[in-house]
């Protein structure tokens, strides 16, 4: 077999397995894997725009029990440095980012043991009375399988409480591998693949838009790297026909710097730029139910993710007002308003303000620029 018969049925949306996967990972030419990916990303969203957003990551609380091995963001408890967020730095990041031109907050953290429903649920709320405009795009899986873990509870009734709340979107944080061999070795303390693609599931029958991602280059193997790729399809192909699912796909390379994984002599941050552009083309190809591709600047560079504008991307994310956890392991990249547009336009598109559902919005006449230090 030759590998540019698996892109013929790549470029007629077939399902591709992940040993199919693996072979064009393995034996097509990256110009080749570009060439088809950039055929389905025009199929999926026609034109020249690339979309990009205005938000804020910010953090409920740095305390955790996960243990990940990859994460440098993380206090045990008791810890001298551990903290919680009060109202009033809530306010404060919410404010800045309104006059920066963001809506959104990224609200995540770490696995606290003392943090169940009624908390998050009470914050959603405090948060929305005081200001009513602002979108959650907030949690993630882990986040949601370790409530419910608290509660003695059920993914629903957590996410329906959540969404009831005023949670908008569930973010597909601590995907990682979705492997429980590599999710044993990086992220034992967290819920294991199965757990992780259920919730989703939930998530979609609630009519919750979500999006998935994915860790790579560190412990997993080439073909559970296109195992992950598979699974996050299936789930996509069983979600309530009404129901968005994935809006967007989003991989990054595993950022190393003091990290455990590192440490220990386990991994190491050895992501090439061809090797991010070859997966985010994969993405593109093995994904064809799901609508947008993302590339992550934040930790492959400005340049990297230009040229995976042309290899099936068709979203650069986020400035990100605030961002520790990534950033914590060695992601140095930084943008601001103007600087994220100026690079779409370097790479021969045209910027588009979006929302989380990816709807096109104006960039405000009156707009702060984030200073960058």
């Amino acid at each position: 077999m030759h590998y540019t018969e698996l892109l013929q049925r790549g470029l007629k949306k077939e399902f591709l397995s992940a040993e199919e996967g693996l072979f064009l990972f393995k034996n097509a030419a990256t110009a080749d894997l570009m060439l088809v990916a950039n055929e389905l990303r025009q199929k999926a969203v026609p034109g020249n725009k690339v979309t990009w957003i205005i938000d804020r990551n910010a953090n409920t609380t740095n305390v955790c029990i996960a243990n990940c091995k990859f994460c440098n963001f993380y206090r045990p408890p008791g810890h001298h440095e551990v903290y919680i967020t009060s109202i009033d730095e809530y306010k404060q990041k919410i404010e800045e980012m309104f006059r920066l031109g963001g809506e959104q907050l990224l609200l995540q953290g770490g696995h606290h043991p003392d943090l169940g429903l009624a908390y998050y649920c009470d914050l959603f709320r405090e948060l929305k009375s005081l200001y009513p405009n602002l979108k959650l795009h907030a949690l993630g899986p882990p986040e949601v399988a370790h409530i419910t873990k608290l509660e003695k509870s059920s993914h629903y009734e957590v996410l329906l409480a959540l969404k009831e709340a005023g949670l908008d979107s569930l973010p597909g944080a601590g995907a990682e591998i979705l492997n429980d061999r590599v999710r044993r070795l990086v992220s034992k303390g967290k819920c294991g693949a199965k757990e992780w693609l259920d919730i989703m599931r939930v998530a979609h029958q609630l009519d919750l838009t979500t999006s998935a991602t994915m860790m790579f280059g560190h412990v997993e193997t080439l073909l559970e790297r296109m195992e992950h790729l598979v699974s996050i399809r299936q789930v996509q192909s069983e979600k309530p026909a009404n129901a968005k699912g994935f809006l967007a796909f989003i991989p990054w390379p595993f950022q190393d710097e003091g990290t455990m994984l590192q440490k220990l002599k386990r991994a190491n941050n050895s992501c090439t730029a061809d090797e991010y552009i070859r997966m985010i083309a994969l993405s593109r190809i093995m994904l064809p139910n799901i609508i947008h591709i993302q590339a992550s600047w934040l930790t492959v560079g400005k340049q990297t993710a230009q040229i995976c504008l042309h290899s099936g991307a068709d979203d650069m994310g986020s400035i990100m007002i605030e961002e520790n956890v990534v950033s914590a392991a060695g992601a140095p990249h930084r943008f601001t308003a103007n600087g994220i547009q100026e690079s779409i336009r370097e790479a021969g598109f045209v910027p588009q303000l979006r929302n989380q559902q990816y709807e096109f919005l104006e960039v405000p006449e009156r707009i702060e620029q984030q200073v960058l230090v």
